[in-house]
């Protein structure tokens, strides 16, 4: 993948407040659902909600910073412990064997033993005419041919499930198909489809699952959260408003003198659970218009003269 900060188009400075922004433009512009004629659409979402789940987490921010793990969080070589040498080059200890003697810098100890001691005594040794011959038992030792992948997926192809483009470490890309109902941290096993070795079954593909960030909806459980804007009059005299869903869109009816913060609750439109199905929390967020105006501060003047209230009264 890109650099992600490439990819959310912002500097390596950028505060976290800039990056969430940038990420919440890019998804909307990009999701699927806004550019069903595109089929690139799905692949550059991906890419902005992997992007964002690096440099969108402060503890992974620093860890990509610091190089540690590269654009896809997966850690990066660090070289040996103890700065890289370990008494040879390439950060190996050397040792210098003698026929039948002792190696140097073993204290003696036999080159059976040397082997023995980096095998747990798997190695057997035999005498013909004074040499050594060396024996490894691999009986028993099974080989792990599984390989391990990590697939992010948006919420609305966990909840109507889909299909994503995979690549694994070998190099080679697969369709996967995307269960629906798919949960964070599920795992997706497709047999046969791992690394070969001459004399064993190919191992599996397992694909842990995770689900990117959603622009505008967070999940709790089985339930979803929106905080939906409403404007000042909006509040005061009620009306109806349009509010998202992962399905399609829904009205809901605001009554008059509505506050900040007031939650509704709208029954079966959140994520699918055994049984049914979640139910979606709509806060309400006042919003004043941006810059300054005059007619609005004029009316607040000689409402508060004629109305005065104190919604803090509890507080002492």
């Amino acid at each position: 993948m890109r650099d992600p900060y490439e990819v959310l188009g912002v500097t390596r400075g950028a505060s976290a407040a800039a990056i969430k922004s940038a990420y919440r433009k890019l998804a909307k512009k990009h999701h699927p659902d806004n550019n069903k004629n595109d089929p690139k659409a799905a692949a550059r979402f991906s890419e902005i909600n992997s992007a964002n789940e690096i440099i969108g987490d402060e503890d992974k921010r620093k860890q990509f910073d610091r190089g540690e793990i590269d654009a896809e969080g997966k850690p990066r070589f660090q070289g040996f412990p103890g700065g890289g040498r370990a008494g040879g080059p390439g950060g190996f200890e050397s040792y210098s064997f003698r026929s039948g003697g002792s190696p140097g810098g073993m204290g003696g100890a036999g080159f059976e033993d040397i082997l023995n001691s980096m095998f747990g005594g798997a190695a057997r040794s035999g005498r013909a005419g004074g040499s050594r011959s060396f024996e490894f038992d691999t009986g028993g030792i099974g080989l792990d041919l599984d390989l391990n992948v990590a697939m992010t997926v948006s919420l609305e192809e966990s909840v109507k499930g889909g299909e994503k483009r995979v690549r694994l470490p070998t190099g080679k890309e697969l369709n996967v198909r995307i269960p629906a109902g798919v949960t964070a941290g599920q795992q997706i096993r497709l047999k046969g489809q791992g690394e070969t070795a001459p004399g064993h079954p190919p191992g599996d593909l397992l694909i842990t699952v995770s689900i990117a960030p959603h622009p505008l909806f967070k999940v709790d459980g089985s339930d979803l959260r929106l905080e939906l804007p409403i404007t000042l009059y909006e509040a005061v005299l009620g009306g109806k408003v349009r509010v998202p869903t992962l399905g399609s869109a829904v009205e809901l009816s605001i009554p008059k003198n509505t506050s900040s913060g007031r939650t509704f609750r709208l029954k079966g439109k959140g994520l699918p659970k055994p049984g049914g199905t979640g139910d979606l929390f709509v806060i309400t967020r006042i919003i004043l218009p941006d810059g300054n105006d005059s007619e609005l501060e004029a009316l607040m003047h000689k409402w508060r003269d004629g109305h005065t209230y104190n919604p803090r009264s509890d507080f002492g």
